[in-house]
Protein backbone atom coordinates (compact mmCIF):
# COMPACT_ATOMS: atom_id res chain seq x y z
CA UNK A 1 0.00 0.00 0.00
CA UNK A 2 1.18 3.54 -0.41
CA UNK A 3 2.26 6.00 2.16
CA UNK A 4 -0.52 6.79 3.98
CA UNK A 5 0.29 11.21 4.27
CA UNK A 6 -1.26 13.11 7.22
CA UNK A 7 -3.03 16.11 7.23
CA UNK A 8 -0.18 19.54 7.43
CA UNK A 9 -1.01 21.82 10.43
CA UNK A 10 -1.75 25.16 8.75
CA UNK A 11 1.97 26.16 9.21
CA UNK A 12 3.09 23.23 7.40
CA UNK A 13 0.93 23.75 4.38
CA UNK A 14 1.52 27.81 4.26
CA UNK A 15 5.26 26.69 4.29
CA UNK A 16 4.96 24.13 1.20
CA UNK A 17 2.47 26.35 -0.44
CA UNK A 18 5.85 28.30 -2.34
CA UNK A 19 7.26 27.70 -5.43
CA UNK A 20 10.25 28.77 -3.92
CA UNK A 21 10.64 26.74 -0.63
CA UNK A 22 9.33 23.37 -2.50
CA UNK A 23 12.41 24.19 -5.08
CA UNK A 24 14.88 25.15 -2.10
CA UNK A 25 13.83 21.17 -0.39
CA UNK A 26 14.78 19.74 -3.85
CA UNK A 27 18.06 21.91 -4.04
CA UNK A 28 18.25 20.48 -0.40
CA UNK A 29 17.56 16.59 -0.83
CA UNK A 30 20.81 14.82 -1.99
CA UNK A 31 23.30 17.45 -0.30
CA UNK A 32 23.26 20.27 2.28
CA UNK A 33 23.36 23.42 1.33
CA UNK A 34 24.18 26.86 2.99
CA UNK A 35 21.70 29.64 2.53
CA UNK A 36 24.26 31.37 0.00
CA UNK A 37 25.05 28.18 -2.14
CA UNK A 38 20.99 27.98 -1.91
CA UNK A 39 20.53 31.59 -2.84
CA UNK A 40 23.55 30.91 -5.89
CA UNK A 41 21.58 28.56 -7.63
CA UNK A 42 18.46 29.98 -7.33
CA UNK A 43 19.52 33.32 -8.45
CA UNK A 44 18.02 35.01 -5.51
CA UNK A 45 19.04 37.66 -3.23
CA UNK A 46 20.35 35.63 0.03
CA UNK A 47 18.05 37.76 2.50
CA UNK A 48 15.13 36.25 0.80
CA UNK A 49 16.35 32.87 0.74
CA UNK A 50 16.92 33.21 4.09
CA UNK A 51 13.26 33.99 5.25
CA UNK A 52 12.71 31.28 3.19
CA UNK A 53 14.97 28.84 4.92
CA UNK A 54 13.97 29.81 8.22
CA UNK A 55 10.20 29.43 7.58
CA UNK A 56 11.39 25.37 6.14
CA UNK A 57 13.72 25.07 9.75
CA UNK A 58 10.64 25.92 11.69
CA UNK A 59 8.30 23.45 10.35
CA UNK A 60 10.95 20.97 10.35
CA UNK A 61 11.48 20.01 6.70
CA UNK A 62 14.38 21.83 6.59
CA UNK A 63 17.37 20.65 9.24
CA UNK A 64 20.57 22.68 9.71
CA UNK A 65 23.87 20.55 9.88
CA UNK A 66 26.70 21.10 11.84
CA UNK A 67 27.93 25.00 11.59
CA UNK A 68 31.68 25.01 8.89
CA UNK A 69 33.90 27.83 8.90
CA UNK A 70 33.27 30.16 5.74
CA UNK A 71 35.24 32.70 3.87
CA UNK A 72 36.70 35.66 6.30
CA UNK A 73 36.30 34.10 9.14
CA UNK A 74 32.87 33.43 9.31
CA UNK A 75 30.32 30.28 10.04
CA UNK A 76 28.03 29.00 8.07
CA UNK A 77 25.46 26.90 8.49
CA UNK A 78 24.08 24.21 5.54
CA UNK A 79 20.71 22.48 5.61
CA UNK A 80 19.30 19.73 4.70
CA UNK A 81 15.61 18.54 3.40
CA UNK A 82 14.45 16.26 6.04
CA UNK A 83 12.33 14.14 3.91
CA UNK A 84 9.26 15.34 6.12
CA UNK A 85 7.31 17.11 2.56
CA UNK A 86 6.76 13.65 1.27
CA UNK A 87 4.39 12.75 4.75
CA UNK A 88 2.24 15.70 4.32
CA UNK A 89 -1.10 16.00 2.81
CA UNK A 90 -1.84 19.97 2.44
CA UNK A 91 -5.29 18.85 0.43
CA UNK A 92 -7.66 19.85 3.41
CA UNK A 93 -5.21 22.64 5.47
CA UNK A 94 -7.39 25.54 4.56
CA UNK A 95 -4.49 26.55 2.96
CA UNK A 96 -4.81 27.85 -0.43
CA UNK A 97 -1.61 27.68 -2.90
CA UNK A 98 -0.33 24.25 -2.26
CA UNK A 99 -1.13 22.66 -5.39
CA UNK A 100 -0.12 25.58 -7.39
CA UNK A 101 3.03 26.03 -5.70
CA UNK A 102 3.99 22.41 -6.67
CA UNK A 103 3.03 23.42 -10.53
CA UNK A 104 4.73 26.33 -10.32
CA UNK A 105 8.25 24.91 -9.19
CA UNK A 106 7.74 22.15 -11.58
CA UNK A 107 7.88 24.59 -14.14
CA UNK A 108 10.66 26.51 -13.06
CA UNK A 109 12.86 23.56 -12.71
CA UNK A 110 11.67 22.18 -16.19
CA UNK A 111 12.79 25.56 -17.42
CA UNK A 112 16.33 25.24 -16.64
CA UNK A 113 16.66 21.74 -18.06
CA UNK A 114 17.42 20.94 -21.69
CA UNK A 115 14.31 19.55 -22.98
CA UNK A 116 15.74 16.64 -25.62
CA UNK A 117 16.79 15.31 -22.12
CA UNK A 118 13.54 14.89 -20.52
CA UNK A 119 10.84 12.76 -20.61
CA UNK A 120 7.24 13.37 -21.17
CA UNK A 121 4.31 11.31 -21.48
CA UNK A 122 0.85 12.29 -21.73
CA UNK A 123 -1.86 9.63 -21.50
CA UNK A 124 -5.63 10.22 -21.71
CA UNK A 125 -7.83 7.80 -19.59
CA UNK A 126 -11.72 6.89 -19.14
CA UNK A 127 -11.92 5.58 -15.24
CA UNK A 128 -14.41 5.03 -13.10
CA UNK A 129 -13.88 6.18 -9.41
CA UNK A 130 -12.55 2.68 -8.42
CA UNK A 131 -10.23 2.28 -11.05
CA UNK A 132 -9.15 6.16 -10.70
CA UNK A 133 -8.20 5.27 -6.87
CA UNK A 134 -6.22 1.88 -8.23
CA UNK A 135 -4.21 4.48 -10.68
CA UNK A 136 -3.31 6.59 -7.81
CA UNK A 137 -2.56 3.69 -5.32
CA UNK A 138 -0.57 1.59 -7.92
CA UNK A 139 1.67 5.10 -8.60
CA UNK A 140 1.93 5.94 -5.25
CA UNK A 141 3.46 2.46 -4.40
CA UNK A 142 6.23 2.94 -7.62
CA UNK A 143 6.75 6.27 -5.81
CA UNK A 144 7.38 4.84 -2.42
CA UNK A 145 9.50 2.24 -3.62
CA UNK A 146 12.09 4.46 -5.17
CA UNK A 147 11.62 7.33 -2.44
CA UNK A 148 12.53 4.66 -0.08
CA UNK A 149 15.55 3.06 -2.20
CA UNK A 150 19.01 3.95 -0.74
CA UNK A 151 20.67 6.68 -3.49
CA UNK A 152 23.41 4.74 -5.18
CA UNK A 153 26.64 7.07 -4.60
CA UNK A 154 27.20 7.09 -8.63
CA UNK A 155 23.42 7.61 -9.07
CA UNK A 156 22.44 11.34 -10.75
CA UNK A 157 19.60 13.49 -9.38
CA UNK A 158 16.28 13.58 -10.85
CA UNK A 159 12.63 14.84 -10.16
CA UNK A 160 9.61 13.14 -11.33
CA UNK A 161 6.23 15.81 -11.30
CA UNK A 162 2.95 13.51 -12.01
CA UNK A 163 -0.52 15.10 -12.23
CA UNK A 164 -4.15 13.55 -12.44
CA UNK A 165 -6.76 15.08 -12.93
CA UNK A 166 -10.18 15.31 -15.00
CA UNK A 167 -10.39 16.38 -18.53
CA UNK A 168 -12.43 20.19 -18.94
CA UNK A 169 -14.17 20.08 -22.12
CA UNK A 170 -15.67 23.34 -23.28
CA UNK A 171 -18.89 23.24 -25.49
CA UNK A 172 -18.19 25.42 -28.47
Amino acid sequence: MGTKRRPATEAEARALASAVRLRILRLCLDQALTNKEIAGRLGANPATTLHHVRKLVDTGFLAAEPSRPGPRGSTEIPYRATGKSWEMDVRESGVSGGRTAMLDAFLEEVRLVDLEEADFTRLGLRLTAEGRDELRRRLQEVFDDFRDRRPPPDGEAYSLFMALHRDVTRDK
